[in-house]
């Protein structure tokens, strides 16, 4: 038995329309985006012995269908018809396709039209003063009405980086009438979009991208980058101080006096670090040590690194060679790993990339890590190796 099929409702067409919706594409239309309409809707009916079986029920769908027709309402959209003979029932009319011919006889359908008037609105105001956003509003409009009740703090925003391009500020410095730092922080990602087409080129960092970026992108001044650092040798503290925390950017003229500079990972490893002669150790940077290569004075220092002796920690060791050539690594050795074997503990998600940069006895160590030589994700983490070890490696390095 033929399983009866779903004839074609008004709900159908709404729900066409509402893809057209769903994608902006029935809204950019009310600023004089790409027309979509008049859209047809293909009918499926009733099969003819249907007709006979099911008559009153054909007689309601056709009734509900022409109730919501233009010719009744005034709006809506308009039924083609087409004549057939039924042997049951004689000739009948039946629509065979729907067309809804205009944009406003849309809205009503989806019953949007105080949208549609908002947004009409939020693009008039705008255009006012950023015609350049037509393409932009015309393919985000859903955008501008999730943003609706803060649009007016928004193109306050542009304004003001209009008038004020690359303006050296931090975000907590912007007076901008209406908006509070946390509103920009809150909405990087759309401010971006928009920045990016009102703003003049040479008022964007184009290297700068991602919602992350968003202060170096538009010329506001960044959190800076603290480097932390303890002198080794008591005759070097400043003013009594060992243990500092400075910006990348003052540490670039405090040329330390230390011959020997270690740089290691692991917070605590470089607070246990032991009192050393001319010495100095720099902790805690992980990957971000590629601002090490802003300290000048560091080329004229022995430096030494340690790190994790597994595939990140030479990754790193690599990274950093590339700026200084003749860094030298410290407990990152084939004997320590060894060593150290019941401590060692898996890396979950091992870097497998080629390096330069590595000496001969450091890449061959790289390679069986991270081709499983040693056994699965062998990691040989800095905090694990045995304090009498560290000391006596620090002190055959000075």
């Amino acid at each position: 038995m033929t399983e009866p099929r779903p004839w074609t409702t008004r709900e159908d067409v709404i729900a066409r329309l509402e893809r057209l919706w769903s994608s902006g594409r029935l809204l950019a239309a009310a600023i004089g985006g790409e027309p979509v309409l008049p859209l047809r809707v293909s009918v499926r009916g009733p099969r003819p012995a249907e007709w006979g079986e099911r008559f009153e029920e054909v007689k309601r769908w056709i009734r509900e269908l022409d109730e919501g027709t233009r010719a009744r309402r005034g709006w809506g959209y308009d039924l083609e018809w087409t004549e057939v003979k039924n042997r049951v029932v004689g000739a009948q009319r039946i629509p065979t396709s729907i067309t809804i011919p205009t944009e406003g006889d849309a809205w009503k359908l989806l019953r949007k039209l105080r949208e549609v008037e908002s947004f009409r609105s939020l693009a008039e105001t705008t255009l006012a003063v950023f015609p350049e956003l037509r393409a932009w509003l015309a393919r985000w409009p859903l955008a501008v009405l999730e943003h609706a009740s803060d649009w007016e703090r928004v193109l306050s925003v542009l304004r003001w980086f209009r008038a004020n391009p690359r303006p050296g500020l931090y975000l907590r410095q912007l007076d901008i009438p209406g908006v509070d730092t946390k509103f920009i922080e809150t909405h990087r990602g759309l401010l971006g979009q928009l920045l990016d087409l009102v703003l003049p080129e040479a008022a964007i960092d184009v290297a700068s991208t991602g919602a992350a970026a968003f202060e170096r992108r538009y010329g506001l001044r960044t959190r800076p980058v603290l480097v932390r650092l303890r002198i080794l040798d008591p005759r070097l503290r400043i003013q009594g101080l060992s243990d500092l925390t400075v910006p990348v950017e003052e540490l670039r003229s405090l040329a330390l006096p230390a011959a020997r500079v270690f740089v290691t990972e692991n917070e605590v490893n470089g607070l246990a670090f032991p009192d050393l002669p001319d010495a100095i150790v720099i902790f805690g940077l992980g990957y971000g040590l590629d601002r090490l290569e802003e300290l000048g004075w560091l080329t004229e220092r022995k430096l030494y690194y340690w790190g994790d002796i597994d595939t990140h920690g030479f990754a790193i060791l690599a990274k950093l060679r590339k700026s200084f050539p003749g860094a030298a690594s410290i407990l990152m050795d084939r004997k320590t790993l060894v060593s150290h074997r019941p401590l060692w503990v898996r890396e979950k998600e091992p870097f497998l990339g080629d390096l330069t940069g590595l000496t001969e006895a450091e890449q061959a160590l790289y390679d069986d890590l991270r081709w499983d030589r040693l056994g699965p994700g062998v990691r040989l983490e800095q905090e694990r190796i045995g304090f009498l070890w560290v000391s006596r490696a620090l002190q055959e390095a000075t």
